[in-house]
C-alpha cells in the first residue's frame, strides 16, 4: 500500500508542471531572472539575519525580547519544516520533469515541499508587521518576490509555496499568542 502523501503530489505534479514551465519561460529575460535570483538568495538568510539582528536598533524599547521571540520562533520552524520535508518527500519539479522544467538556481536538497524560504518570508513579514508596521511596506514585496522565485526557479510548486507561506503565517500567530 502506498502513502497518501505521495499520492496527492502525484496528482499536483501533474496539475502544476506546467505553470512551472510558463513561468521558468520569463527567464529568458536576464533582468527577470536575476531579479528572482536575487531575491531567492536574500530569502535564504540573509534578509531574515539582517532583520533579526537590526531589531534592537529599530525598536529600542522591546528590540532584545523581539530578536530572541523572532530567533526561537525561527528555530522551531525550520524543526517542523525539516520534519515535513523529509516525511513527506516531494521531488522538485526540475527532478520529477526532466527536460521540461529547468532548475536556474542550486537547490540545498532533492525535496520540494514545503517551501522553506516562503514559510521564512512570510513568517518574518507578520512577526515585523505586528511589531513594526512601518517595516511592512519594505518588506511585502520581497516576500511576493521570493515565493514567485521559488516556481520561477524550478525549485518548487505552487502548492509548495502556498504550504510553507500558511505554515509560515501559523508559526508566526502562534508566537504572537503565545508571547505578543
Amino acid at each position: 500500500m502506498r502513502p497518501l502523501a505521495p499520492a496527492v503530489f502525484e496528482r499536483l505534479d501533474m496539475l502544476e508542471w506546467q505553470l512551472c514551465r510558463r513561468l521558468g519561460r520569463y527567464n529568458l529575460y536576464r533582468p527577470w531572472l536575476t531579479t528572482l535570483r536575487l531575491a531567492s538568495g536574500l530569502g535564504d538568510w540573509p534578509a531574515w539575519v539582517a532583520l533579526i539582528a537590526a531589531l534592537p536598533l529599530l525598536h529600542p524599547e522591546s528590540g532584545w525580547h523581539y530578536l530572541i521571540q523572532y530567533s526561537l520562533t525561527a528555530l522551531i520552524a525550520i524543526g517542523v519544516y525539516r520534519l515535513l520535508k523529509t516525511r513527506l518527500c516531494r521531488e522538485r519539479p526540475f527532478i520529477t520533469f526532466v527536460g521540461n522544467v529547468s532548475r536556474q538556481a542550486p537547490a540545498r536538497d532533492r525535496y520540494s515541499f514545503p517551501s522553506g524560504h516562503t514559510m521564512h518570508a512570510v513568517m518574518f513579514l507578520t512577526l515585523t508587521s505586528s511589531h513594526l508596521p512601518g517595516l511592512a511596506p519594505w518588506l511585502v514585496p520581497l516576500v511576493v518576490l521570493i515565493a514567485l522565485s521559488r516556481v520561477g526557479l524550478g525549485l518548487h510548486y505552487a502548492s509548495d509555496v502556498l504550504a510553507g507561506g500558511l505554515i509560515g503565517l501559523l508559526f508566526a500567530w502562534g508566537s504572537l499568542a503565545l508571547v505578543g
